[in-house]
């Protein structure tokens, strides 16, 4: 099972900086999907529910993000970011 881990991670890891940068921004929409669908007129159960699968991807997704872009990805949107606020 860890070799598995390993050969996931190695290949995420290979993965080019644009994708990260995808999969973040669906990281996102997970998350903003996740909180909405409190407000749809279902049972409470079914929220939850909903709130547990689209929680779920949204954590997966980031970790994989985080995966694909590395230290030096992260290291550059932050800069892209402070960049932009001043």
């Amino acid at each position: 099972m860890r070799q598995r881990f390993r050969k996931i991670k190695a290949w995420l890891s290979s993965l080019s900086y644009r994708t990260g940068l995808y999969v973040l921004a669906v990281c996102v929409l997970f998350y903003a999907v996740s909180f909405a669908q409190m407000l749809l007129p279902i049972s409470v159960a079914a929220k939850g529910i909903l709130w547990i699968i689209f929680f779920g991807l949204a954590k997966t997704a980031q970790y994989s993000a985080l995966l694909i872009l590395g230290k030096a990805g992260i290291e550059s949107i932050r800069r892209k970011l402070r960049k932009n606020t001043d």
